[in-house]
């Protein structure tokens, strides 16, 4: 199983113990806006899920990583590999800390850094990509701090509350092509 370590923090494979946590986050409504979401999950499917993340990145276009402070202790926050495109060497990428209280402890800068250098390292990838609604100044800055660049904004286009905002696409070229 997949175990990035870093300085402070492991991004680690999910395990059947993850459940719970994953069922908090699929169903917090406060996050939904920026997974996408709109349905809350059951224990069942999310097991379900678990079971199947075991699949190779090639086969499930996704990889999905629980962010931990050390290899046996519970996730902090999930960050994922998403659209997987091998053909094209690009993966969308995506980071959520769910507790405020972690936020501001420079887990999500190193979780997205060991994510980065992975990506590049051994997985080969040209470019990665981050969708960012322009209300997230703090995803906003964190993805600039690694040299993501704003490309374009599509207009009105998540619905939040009753009203239409606009989202940003953020991308990275792999300096190394």
């Amino acid at each position: 199983m997949l175990t990035l370590k870093g300085d402070s923090l492991y991004l680690r494979a999910l395990e059947p113990d993850d459940l719970e946590f994953i069922y908090t986050i699929e169903n917090d409504e406060n996050i939904w806006e920026v997974s996408n979401t709109q349905t809350p999950y059951s224990r069942f499917l999310i097991r379900q899920y678990l079971e199947n993340a075991h699949q190779d990145i090639y086969e499930a276009k996704q990889l999905r990583l629980a962010i931990s402070q050390d290899e046996d202790f519970p996730a902090l926050g999930l960050i994922d590999l998403f659209d997987f495109d091998p053909k094209n060497n690009r993966a969308g990428i995506g980071i959520l800390i769910h507790s405020v209280a972690n936020r501001n402890l420079k887990l999500g800068s190193e979780a997205l850094g060991l994510l980065i250098n992975y990506s590049f390292k051994h997985l080969n990838l040209h470019q990665l990509y981050a969708n960012i609604g322009l209300e997230n100044e703090a995803s906003i800055a964190l993805f600039t701090k690694f040299g993501f660049q704003c490309i374009g904004v599509k207009k009105d286009w998540n619905l939040i509350n009753g009203v239409y905002q606009d989202e940003a696409i953020y991308q990275l070229i792999n300096p190394q092509f």
